[in-house]
């Protein structure tokens, strides 16, 4: 059984006294253990990355940038290693965890662009004799916390701009599935990048607590639940670090009447289901607009629920694998059971399926759920589950204000042929990612992903230009050199004049 532990100056850890084990969603088996760290861990990994702060941030962008180049190159002729050591602890099918190091890729390429990103502003002759600019430098030490869903393309939506922007790396990723993490730091060093500059530390709350708390640590990044999003935002800025602090949500989707119901079928599927709706982007709740619509989406999607391919990532044909952990599993199952409490229509139930050969892993079949309502759990609650709600809307307006009227505020799509309907709603809607026509509209990797609302807590999204904000400080400089300064003492507030 392997034993996932730390790396901290470019040196592995493999001892500790402290472990939680890792499964296989597909078998419920075990199939190693990850070394939890604290308090200690996290110094070690601090000290390590001050240590190369000073030679990283002084090396010119441009050499900075050859690693971000090299790391592609890695990553591009690793990627089906990347993607199985995704699908076995986390259990998304091979082609979604291809499709997750592709994103990955994205940051990468961007990232490797920071010559230009960095280039400074300069005035001349701001008065006379003197000059300006700005420059943007980097923070120090920085950390990320990285939730399971993801576990590579959350880290690199991070690693790569806080690296290249010339500050070091402190790692705390999800303990469910730890291995990525630490394939990470090796394709890292592969492309060239010195020891400590990113350093890999394992846990639970007690490691999240010390990045938290370190006086070292300039800035944290955080992807996960809302509450935990809100605590860590909370107590980093209390610890006077800049944070950034992504949270969950409660995607909708508009169906206009005119809309073409078969691509917006397909779409459903994909966005409800795809990776077992472990997704921060995913569709939970389709908003049908109107009656008749309605009863004609939830007739096509009924069928196409039931027959989704559900499997392990050994399967190629599969379109849908396992949830992360058990517990996962039944806390979804009994959210389904509350829906149908409260008075919502189980279209399609998913709950109490099982796999032959695969008797022990973590299934639950796709669910459809219909006459969802406000109040309910179901809609109420992140379900982070392959469960997709319907919510009937009487009309547009009413699809706009239950939109509108949800804490959550990630992600929202319409499905419409009407193009003064598509430009209403991305003007009017008050969410931080739109899709027309698209359900998970996931900006490319140079521009910025971002929610609004109970989404994030903090003043900038991920990766793109806001990361090049969020990992770096700016800096103003005046100049006037002596021939331009008259002689005497000015005592009235300075102005250019």
């Amino acid at each position: 059984m392997k034993r996932i532990g730390h790396i901290i100056g470019g040196d592995g850890i493999a001892e500790g006294d402290v472990t939680s084990p890792v499964f296989n969603p597909a078998t419920g088996q075990q199939s190693g253990e990850v070394l939890l760290g604290g308090a200690d861990e996290v110094a070690l990994a601090v000290n390590a990355a001050k240590v190369a702060l000073p030679d990283w941030s002084a090396m010119p962008p441009a050499k900075r940038a050859g690693v971000m180049f090299g790391l592609r190159e890695v990553m591009k002729a690793r990627s089906d290693e990347i993607a199985e050591t995704i699908s076995a602890e986390h259990g998304k099918t091979h082609d979604d965890a291809l499709g997750e190091v592709t994103r990955a890729l994205e940051v990468v390429e961007f990232a490797s662009g920071i010559p230009h990103l960095l280039k400074g502003d300069f005035s001349s002759a701001v008065a006379g004799g003197v000059d300006t600019h700005a420059v943007r430098e980097p923070l120090g030490v920085v950390a990320g916390v990285t939730p399971f869903n993801f576990p590579s393309m959350v880290p690199l939506w991070m690693i790569p701009m806080a690296l290249a922007c010339g500050n070091t790396f402190v790692l705390k990723p999800s303990e469910k599935n730890p291995s990525s993490a630490n394939l990470i730091h090796d394709m890292f060093t592969e492309a060239g990048l010195p020891a400590g500059v990113l350093n890999v530390v394992h846990g639970a709350k007690a490691a999240v607590d010390a990045v938290l708390d370190h006086p070292d640590i300039a800035a944290v990044s955080f992807v996960g639940s809302t509450p935990v999003a809100a605590y860590v935002y909370s107590r980093g800025c209390t610890a006077g670090k800049r944070v950034q602090a992504l949270g969950g949500a409660k995607n909708h989707m508009i169906i206009m009447p005119d809309a073409d119901l078969d691509q917006a079928s397909d779409a459903l599927l994909g966005a409800g289901f795809g990776s077992a709706g472990e997704r921060c982007m995913a569709i939970s709740v389709a908003v049908p607009v109107g009656e008749e619509t309605a009863e004609r989406l939830v007739e096509k999607l009924g069928p196409r629920v039931r027959a989704l391919k559900i499997g392990p990532s050994t399967d190629g044909e599969a379109e849908m694998g396992p949830l992360i952990t058990e517990a996962h599993r039944d806390r979804i199952a009994q959210l389904i059971g509350a829906g149908e409490n409260e008075g919502a229509k189980i279209a399609v139930d998913g709950r109490g399926l099982t796999l032959q050969g695969y008797e022990g892993g973590y299934w639950l079949g796709g669910s459809l759920i219909d006459h969802v309502r406000p109040g309910m759990r179901v809609y109420d609650e992140e379900i982070f589950g392959p469960v997709l709600s319907v919510v009937r809307a009487a009309d547009y307006g009413a699809a706009i204000e239950l939109i509108d009227n949800n804490p959550y505020a990630n992600g929202t799509a319409i499905f419409t042929r009407d193009g003064d309907a598509a430009r209403d709603f991305t003007s009017r809607i008050k969410v931080g990612m739109v899709g027309v026509n698209v359900p998970i509209p996931v900006p490319v990797g140079y521009h910025s992903f971002g929610g609004w609302k109970q989404s994030i807590f903090g003043g900038h999204g991920i990766y793109g230009p806001e990361a090049i904000h969020f990992y770096t400080r700016l800096k103003t400089v005046t100049t006037r050199w002596p021939t331009g300064i008259r002689a005497g003492a000015e005592f009235k507030f300075p102005t250019m004049n």
